[in-house]
């Protein structure tokens, strides 16, 4: 029989490992080294998702410069796009440059990938040499600094269509061949990956390489299905939770002290929302593409921590225009304790102080 866990440990455990507990970290490479990536979105409700998951765990000493100076100068995070699967949305985050050694293989192997992008790439064969001659003569670029000389167009139903420079660039980068060197505005700057990644990196085999990505998701999620991480960890059962879970090997609820924090949407506590609703009984939706009339909790509603547990929604919006952050609503999925409203209370005029609003405007 595998270890088990009461539910409240375990949730401690997650807390704790995502460093949402009372022991603040000190340091963002720490932080994304732990977390293994800040997922870049654009969404900019509240404030940059990768900047609100900093914030959340570092407080007020995190500015989102910081990211900007470790990803551009120090060059000690760099910009990831995983491999392009044709049924799922794109997603970009940031890693520890020291981790790239983990995804070299799969760069290389992209050509084993998706097939309506192979397809495309031996078809614009030429294109992509242009490209790659482009950034080797004048790079840095925008992407509109490149022109489009693709022989074949990239068709889609989404807005990618005949987006062909954008399209070649993206899948450069999946290939390991071109390296975003950093962002002017929200604009990304290219470059070849050779002038961007150390040169001596080396990559893992695939197997090893797949096998310590799991192991390190399993440390920054504490627990997790074995779907979410393989064969990593220990086998563990959950109180109250059905089937098997992964545990990581050295995590411990011992000594554990909680905090209140407000998550962003996309915080890996609550990302997957399968595990959020098992393991914190959380139930959650991100609801800004639903018309305001159909939405529970709000348009960019951020998830509630208090302690071990996911206790609410709140629902706000910021007018940067008059520097004002309005609570438009306090969801409670349990009823707040005196204690619990003035955690939530000040947490929310400590997220205001941070994003230099002067004002909180309370329904």
């Amino acid at each position: 029989m595998g270890t088990r866990l009461t539910i409240d440990d375990a949730r401690r455990i997650a807390v704790r490992a995502q460093l949402l507990d009372a022991q603040r970290p000190t340091d963002l490479l720490h932080v994304v080294d732990r977390l293994t990536m800040l997922q870049l979105d654009p969404t900019t409700a509240i404030a940059p998702n990768a900047d609100l998951v900093a914030y959340t765990r570092l407080g007020s000493i995190y500015r989102p410069e910081h990211l900007v100076q470790a990803v551009e100068r120090d060059r000690t995070l760099f910009e990831h796009r995983g491999q392009v699967v044709e049924t799922e949305p794109i997603v970009v985050n940031v890693r520890p440059m020291a981790s790239l050694p983990l995804h070299l293989a799969d760069m290389a192997e992209w050509s084993t990938g998706w097939l309506k992008s192979r397809e495309w790439m031996a078809a614009n064969e030429g294109f992509r040499r242009r490209v790659l001659n482009q950034l080797r003569a004048e790079g840095p670029l925008l992407s509109r600094d490149i022109p489009d000389t693709a022989e074949v167009g990239w068709q889609s139903t989404g807005w990618t269509h005949d987006r062909n420079v954008t399209q070649m660039l993206e899948f450069l980068t999946s290939r390991g061949e071109v390296a975003v060197t950093g962002r002017r505005g929200r604009d990304r700057v290219w470059d070849l990956a050779e002038r961007v990644f150390p040169a001596d990196l080396v990559a893992l085999p695939a197997t090893e390489a797949r096998r310590l990505r799991n192991e390190r998701w399993l440390r920054a999620l504490g627990v997790a299905r074995p779907q979410a991480v393989g064969d990593a960890g220990v086998p563990v059962q959950i109180e109250g939770t059905v089937g098997e879970w992964r545990l990581d090997p050295a995590a411990s609820a011992d000594d554990f002290t909680g905090r209140t924090a407000l998550l962003s949407p996309f915080d890996r506590l609550v990302h997957d929302r399968s595990r959020a609703l098992d393991l914190f009984g959380f139930e959650y939706t991100l609801e800004m593409y639903k018309p305001a009339a159909k939405r529970r909790w709000g348009y960019f509603a951020l998830p509630v921590l208090h302690h071990e547990r996911l206790v609410g929604k709140l629902d706000a919006t910021v007018d940067k225009k008059v520097k004002t952050l309005t609570v438009n609503a306090i969801h409670q999925d349990v009823r707040f304790t005196k204690a619990m409203t003035t955690a939530v209370d000040a947490e929310i005029d400590a997220l205001a102080e941070w994003l230099g609003l002067a004002d909180v405007r309370r329904s």
